[in-house]
């Protein structure tokens, strides 16, 4: 505390003096109580504060007030009085009387400490640090609440009060750990590095078997950039505690800056072998790696998989190590092992949603299609309202030959989108499908038209729409305009330009399927695109030239039904 401010602080301890005066003088003319009266404000007094203790806070203040009115210069009572209130949450006469407590008993700790509470509930800090100096002032050996009084001179940011009365608090109690931390932190707020570190090393003399007052100075060092230093400290603090896992990262992190990736890349391993390094410590440090996945440098990648793995032997049953590892993997393209780490994240807490759609997508990715549904089938029975659940459970389904499931879990899922026409125009693209397989043509053109709506240019709705319009010989033009925009944007796709040319088979234009039929062969060894291509020769009057296309479909594999009959009797069937 500064010297102005003590001046200060003593001329308001005087004035309330003077007015306590001014007040017991005014009371000295009312009779003293009788010995009734004192028995009557005792018992009061008692009762007030036995439902203060039953927090029935409003009779609580019945009787003390009562007791208040008999006897107002009792501090006991103004006390009892003010922490009721507090608790009522009746701040304004809770400071009322909590000040009058402190005039009545200027002696009395207890009183200041309610005061001080009440001033900082209502983040009256300036007047709560002026309470607890006066308490300090007022009340014999009360040198602990100078530990109060820099914390609020801290929530104050007033940084010189703070480190004067810390500096006071040191004189009184010699070398305290607490306090030597606490002006450190104050010298950092301040940019005085230099004395900051002087306060670490305090600590580490004062701690010389204590690792983390070393650390705290090596990790100082780091962040200022005295790396020299840093890596001094911290293999000191290696000499106190080998193993010490903390240390390690400080070296890591100190090797990183200086640019020595394979160093750095030592110590974390060591760190991570260390069962006592927290998992949530570990988890920050993957997360790191992981925005830097897929490294186009491999020791990252590995060295990512090496302490994910770390992580799964120190924790193996804690689902965020198999989470944060299955991250690792996804990203350095191990699918499969990516899949299996979440599944086991999954064992151990199910509640993630996250985690689930992780395994979903992975599944899609790697045509499993039994893992598909099962996993989406589990995942359905935690989270039935995630439409991207159905939408896979939907897919799965079409994929098993199952199209009624599959309609069923679109439809529902379909009714759960909101705000997402992306997502819509998936799951219309989907219904399409399902719906031509149950030959129900007009539900699937329906589905294909609202899909093309959210997304005019959906390659895969355009395909499949023109194809199975071709197949039907329906809305022939339409096939043709959808058909033709894909292979315009995809000139050289084998699939798309078999569906192209199957459109204008259909529309009997067999010089331009044959064309495009063609152009299809020169990237393709499909069977069905061989068998159309012998198909559109029949058509032409090469009779042969088509049996030796039907024969090389059938070598490539079976393509239709009817390419067996094609060959029986080297004759179109259709």
């Amino acid at each position: 505390m500064t010297r102005k401010e003590q001046r200060a602080l003593e001329k308001e301890q005087r004035d309330l003096n003077k007015k306590l005066a001014d007040a017991r003088a005014k009371r000295a003319l009312v009779p003293p109580l009788t010995e009734r009266e004192k028995e009557h404000t005792e018992a009061l007094f008692v009762e007030g504060v036995k439902y203060a203790l039953l927090e029935d806070y409003p009779k609580a203040l019945e009787n003390l007030l009562k007791a208040y009115a008999l006897n107002p210069d009792n501090a006991a009572v103004n006390y009892k009085i003010a922490e009721a209130n507090l608790q009522s949450g009746n701040l304004r006469d809770a400071t009322n009387y909590a000040e009058a407590a402190t005039r009545l008993d200027p002696k009395n700790a207890y009183y200041y400490l309610l005061l001080a509470t009440i001033q900082a509930s209502q983040k009256q800090y300036d007047g709560a640090s002026k309470t607890y100096a006066t308490l300090i002032k007022q009340v014999p050996n009360s040198g602990s609440y100078l530990f109060n009084l820099a914390d609020l001179y801290l929530v104050q940011n007033k940084l010189p009060e703070a480190l004067a009365t810390l500096e006071q608090a040191e004189k009184e109690f010699g070398q305290v750990d607490e306090i030597s931390f606490k002006k450190q932190q104050i010298y950092l707020k301040q940019n005085k590095l230099d004395l900051a570190l002087g306060e670490g090393e305090k600590l580490i003399r004062a701690n010389p078997n204590e690792s983390r007052y070393v650390l705290a100075q090596a990790e100082m060092y780091a962040s200022n950039n005295r790396m020299d230093d840093a890596v001094r400290v911290a293999k000191q603090a290696l000499r106190v505690d080998p193993d010490n896992p903390q240390a390690h990262m400080v070296l890591a992190e100190v090797y990183r800056q200086q640019n020595q990736p394979e160093q750095a890349a030592e110590q974390l391993k060591l760190a991570f072998a260390n069962p006592s390094l927290d998992i949530d410590e570990r988890v920050r440090i993957l997360v790191g790696y992981i925005k830097q996945l897929p490294s186009p440098k491999e020791p990252v990648n590995q060295l990512a998989q090496d302490l994910a793995a770390a992580t799964i032997k120190a924790f193996p049953k804690e689902a965020k190590a198999y989470a944060v590892a299955g991250d690792v993997q996804a990203l350095t393209n191990h699918r499969k092992e990516a899949r299996d780490a979440y599944l086991k994240a999954l064992r151990y807490d199910n509640s993630k949603f996250q985690l689930w759609e992780q395994v979903v997508l992975i599944d899609a990715e790697l045509n499993h299609t039994d893992s598909l549904l099962v996993h989406t089938n589990r995942a359905l029975e935690l989270f039935p309202n995630q439409s991207s659940l159905w939408f896979y459970n939907g897919v799965a389904n079409l994929l098993k030959k199952q199209p009624q499931k599959g309609v069923k879990a679109l439809e529902y899922g379909r009714k759960l989108v909101l705000n997402n026409p992306a997502l819509l125009g998936q799951f219309d693209a989907q219904l399409g499908d399902a719906y031509n397989e149950l030959k129900q043509y007009d539900k699937s053109d329906a589905a294909y038209e609202a899909a093309l709506v959210s997304e005019p240019n959906n390659v895969q709705v355009l395909n499949n729409y023109s194809y199975y319009l071709s197949l039907r010989g329906e809305k022939l033009e339409k096939a043709k305009q959808m058909s033709g925009k894909v292979v315009k944007q995809f000139p050289d796709n084998d699939t798309y330009l078999d569906t192209y040319a199957w459109v204008l088979y259909k529309m009997k234009d067999y010089a331009g399927a044959k064309a495009a039929l063609e152009k299809a062969l020169e990237s393709t060894k499909d069977a069905s695109v061989m068998e159309h291509y012998g198909d559109v020769l029949y058509q032409l009057g090469e009779k042969d030239k088509a049996v030796a296309q039907w024969q090389r479909a059938r070598k490539a594999g079976m393509a239709s039904d009817l390419l067996e009959r094609k060959l029986k009797d080297r004759k179109l069937y259709e």
